[in-house]
């Protein structure tokens, strides 16, 4: 009987290790998950209970970080990391032919990482040793000119559960006392994050603060006009309800 690869898997916000977890059954059926971890010492607790041939590690967790852990395993274990650097990342990690998951991980990409290791687990191919120090130099020269990715997700409650929503379908947010709602095509949800500390989670270009209370969706802007009072009113595309432009913001209006 053939032995299942073994996997190890990294992550310490439980929604998107389940994404990740569903999304490996799915696309290496074959494979054994024999062990999961929130943070970096569990990683090597874990790593010296199970022996798994392959790990996958979130590059930022709490405590010891994926990158720290990789450091003790990397001899033993083929690594591929997770990570929330946009595009700009990309090439540097390809470069070095580093395995790495973009999040939000799409089936399309984990089954290319899966040929590949499948691939080097067939060929009996030693985990390389480098892979730790080269990925290291690579974030660090990032993080000098990117220090901090843009928020590409939300965790919203959902029912009994918890449901991933990607920014980009996100139409506006709106501030409520403490909490901000979050407003997509098919409804609302509330998270706990100030609109202040959102705004400067999300992209300058993608959205756009309009208002004290409001950051809108600029790709779903579909017309802004002036009221009486020399405010400006917004509609986004798919919406009724009109939004209030505060004149301080106007400005980001200029050239539409």
């Amino acid at each position: 009987m053939k032995t299942k690869t073994k996997i190890l898997i990294a992550e310490d916000e439980k929604p998107l290790r389940d994404h990740l977890k569903n999304l490996l059954q799915e696309v290496w059926p074959d494979a054994h998950l024999c062990a999961e971890a929130e943070n970096g010492r569990q990683v090597l607790d874990l790593f010296r209970r199970h022996q798994p041939q392959v790990a996958f590690l979130d590059i930022k967790m709490p405590g010891l970080s994926g990158m720290q852990a990789a450091k003790e395993i990397v001899h033993q274990c083929h690594i591929v990391f997770v990570t929330a650097f946009d595009q700009f990342a990309v090439a540097a990690f390809e470069q070095e032919a580093v395995d790495y998951l973009l999040k939000p991980v799409t089936v399309e990409r984990l089954q290319t990482t899966v040929q590949r290791l499948m691939q080097r687990l067939q060929n009996n191919d030693v985990p390389s040793g480098q892979l730790a120090a080269v990925t290291e130099r690579i974030l660090s020269e990032l993080q000098a000119t990117h220090p901090e990715p843009y928020l590409t997700w939300l965790r919203v409650q959902h029912k009994d559960g918890v449901r991933l929503i990607p920014v980009e379908s996100v139409c506006y947010f709106k501030a409520d006392e403490k909490y901000t709602v979050v407003v997509i095509s098919d409804g609302e949800y509330l998270i706990r994050t100030s609109i202040k500390e959102l705004a400067a989670q999300l992209h300058p270009d993608r959205f756009w603060q309009i208002h004290r209370g409001i950051v809108v969706n600029v790709a779903l802007i579909d017309s802004v006009s002036r009221s009486v009072t020399g405010r400006g009113i917004l509609k986004l595309k798919g919406r009724d309800e009109l939004l209030t432009v505060s004149r301080s913001y106007l400005h980001l209006f200029r050239q539409m």
